[in-house]
């Protein structure tokens, strides 16, 4: 077998679909099924069973996947060897972040790094905090950034910023023109749009409750992956939600959300690493950067 039949398995088991693991390899569909299938062959060990139009991990590439994985790790520490050689002239850095971090806090700063080193390459993978932290743990991502509270022994972390969540709804809704700090009842009476569990958007959130509201005695009406999903939403009315001010301050400077009155806790941003693992020079350089 090859490095790039391993990678591609890895990106087909991870999206569950040929054409997404093409779009996302920059390959044709031709050539990651020709590459799947040249490994089933090889080895006579079908790795997928076929449902539908998609494809399930059959129990073969569910015990295969973790061996992929760990392979293609070692062989990107191998690269990351050689590159250390040549000190930061070349290089790469696998970033995961957590979605806020990705898409409003991180980009201008990957893009100063890149001005700065215009020969080391960044690849930033986005998922919630939960998902960042199995990239770390796994070796899928030297670096990880979240906006969540995470406790793992090896992962190491270190506060590297702020941000603090806030309480939106649309300028029509019953509550946008209150005044005074909601109160539990309120709360509670309120129909709320929410992160994913494993989100720490939701986790920072439901921590954050006022004594005396439980999350889930909130009215989660809808329940949603992605901020701007999220936005959308509570933007069409009728629905309040906690988020990032990052993410929410541009539709509010638009006059498309309002702010509700209540007052949340700061929350750090963290960047983790795992502290059994050697980082790159690139990796700790984009690090000191941050």
């Amino acid at each position: 077998m090859t490095l790039e039949q391993l990678r591609i398995f890895v990106a087909v088991a991870e999206r569950q679909h040929m054409t997404r693991a093409a779009e996302a390899l920059n390959l044709t569909q031709s050539a990651v099924s020709a590459a799947v299938a040249a490994l089933e062959a090889r080895h006579g060990t079908p790795l997928f069973d076929r449902v539908g139009r998609g494809l399930a991990l059959n129990a073969a590439g569910a015990a295969f996947l973790p061996e992929a994985r760990a392979v293609l790790a070692a062989a990107e520490a191998a690269s990351q060897a050689l590159d250390d050689l040549a000190g930061l002239k070349r290089g790469a850095v696998r970033l995961f972040a957590s979605q806020t971090i990705a898409a409003y806090w991180l980009p201008p700063r990957m893009a100063a790094f890149a001005r700065a080193h215009p020969e080391i390459e960044l690849h930033l993978s986005i998922g919630n905090t939960h998902r960042v932290t199995e990239a770390v743990l796994d070796g899928e991502a030297e670096l990880g950034l979240i906006e969540g509270a995470v406790e793992a022994a090896r992962i190491g972390k270190v506060r590297i910023d702020a941000d603090r969540l806030a309480v939106v709804a649309a300028p029509d809704h019953p509550l946008a023109e209150w005044r005074e700090t909601l109160t539990g009842a309120e709360l509670k009476g309120l129909d709320w749009v929410l992160r994913e569990e494993g989100s720490g958007t939701r986790s920072e959130f439901e921590a954050a409750l006022p004594r005396g509201v439980a999350a889930s005695s909130l009215k989660t009406v809808l329940t949603l992956p992605s901020n701007e999903a999220i936005l959308s939403a509570v933007a069409a009315g009728g629905l309040v939600t906690a988020i990032s001010e990052l993410a929410a301050q541009p539709l509010i400077e638009a006059g498309r959300l309002v702010r509700l009155p209540l007052d949340l806790p700061e929350r750090p941003f963290h960047l983790l690493r795992h502290r059994e693992r050697r980082p790159s020079r690139a990796a700790e350089a984009f690090a000191s950067a941050l």
